[in-house]
């Protein structure tokens, strides 16, 4: 099976994760200034989620490319990422319609680690498919992000019992870590290349 048709499935799932997301914000009755202020919070909600989803996007992007191969196993392995994605909108409307209390902050920190569990069993699972010589295996190296991001996932999930900040500044760290895109298959398959 080619990949393209992962990779446009994958596309569509992600821009309806986007649209969901959006949809969240209701429009305020009013139109002063102070009908904007209860919005603060779902849209800083929203800023981050779209953020994080705007980094699986573009790291998926990238690591659909360093795929040689695609077999039923990456199929329900991109399956089970989608689906924790899928949790963005929901988890994201609960804790700013929440203003960050901790048992949404907590459950929203939970989803983004399954997300990154989700993402570490694909990059695997293509990994696997490719064989010894894979330009995937080959790229990550010690994956130093990879292996962070958790830790701060759980630090958030702690913390937001204690201080909602701590685990919103834990998540916000993650996705700044993230933010730059990863070149590390980029370069791997130029080097290929030439």
């Amino acid at each position: 099976m080619g990949k393209t048709r992962l990779e446009a499935f994958s596309d569509g799932v992600i821009a309806i994760i986007i649209t969901i997301m959006v949809l969240e914000m209701k429009v305020p009755h009013g139109e002063a200034l102070d009908t904007l202020r209860p919005l603060v919070p779902v849209f800083l909600s929203y800023v981050l989620s779209f953020v994080y989803v705007g980094i699986y996007w573009n790291n998926h992007h990238h690591m659909l490319h360093a795929c040689s191969r695609v077999t039923g196993a990456v199929l329900w392995a991109n399956l089970h990422l989608l689906f924790w994605l899928s949790l963005f909108p929901f988890t994201t409307g609960w804790m700013g319609e929440n203003h960050f209390a901790p048992l949404p902050t907590a459950v929203y920190g939970g989803v983004l680690l399954c997300a990154a569990i989700a993402y570490y069993i694909l990059q695997q699972t293509i990994i696997a498919a490719g064989g010894r010589d894979s330009v995937l295996r080959s790229a990550l190296g010690r994956d130093f992000k990879g292996k962070l991001s958790p830790v701060f996932y759980i630090v958030g999930i702690v913390m937001s019992a204690y201080a909602s900040s701590v685990a919103l500044a834990c998540y916000v760290a993650v996705a700044l870590l993230w933010l730059i895109p990863d070149r590390r298959i980029e370069h791997m398959l130029e080097k290929r290349e030439t």
